[in-house]
């Protein structure tokens, strides 16, 4: 069963600056990044029993290819993100999202 998905604004936000930041890396880069985060998006929203739990309630699925996670949390049959953020940031910064 496919759940539905809801980026909180916060994780809208993070994504936005990820894309920004990779395409000033190389142009097309931040177009591949978003293309792995539909596709961890999708595998998220397929099977989210599936990655561990990091923190309470909250989910983390690690995206291919790029060094970051989403950070969700499942409520009936949506599935909230929280969080999409770079594997070396400070945890207090998707804690503090739930």
């Amino acid at each position: 069963m496919v759940r539905a998905l809801l980026i909180r604004p916060e994780a809208e936000s993070d994504i936005e600056g990820a894309y920004r930041w990779y395409e000033k890396q190389s142009a097309g880069l931040g177009a591949e990044f978003l293309f792995c985060l539909e596709e961890g998006f999708g595998r998220v929203q397929r099977s989210p029993e599936r990655y561990p739990v990091v923190y309470r309630h909250l989910r983390r699925h690690l995206i291919r290819r790029f060094p970051y996670g989403i950070f969700y949390m499942q409520q009936e049959d949506v599935i909230v993100v929280v969080a999409v953020l770079h594997g070396r940031r400070n945890p207090d910064e998707w804690k503090s999202r739930n």
